[in-house]
């Protein structure tokens, strides 16, 4: 694969969303706790969006993301 090397895992993407007190959270939000830009966080959270880990809505012209239940088992099957 072409491209920066990952430094920061899907499980520790999909944790960040499981820990979080909010229903939902903002590119630019996921992007800060990354340290990434945010068209790298936005690329790494459309393909957690293909794998149905997790799922938006957009909010104006910004996606609004959140864990879904299969986020939630696939967090759980890595804790096995």
């Amino acid at each position: 694969m072409a491209g920066r090397k990952e430094t920061v895992s899907d499980k520790e993407i999909l944790r960040f969303f499981e820990q979080s007190p909010d229903h939902f959270l903002t590119t630019n939000e996921v992007a800060e706790y990354l340290d990434f830009s945010k068209q790298g966080t936005r690329k790494r959270l459309y393909t957690l969006a293909d794998e149905e880990l997790l799922d938006f809505k957009k909010v104006g012209r910004n996606p609004a993301w959140w864990l879904t239940d299969d986020g939630r088992d696939f967090l759980s099957d890595a804790d096995s």
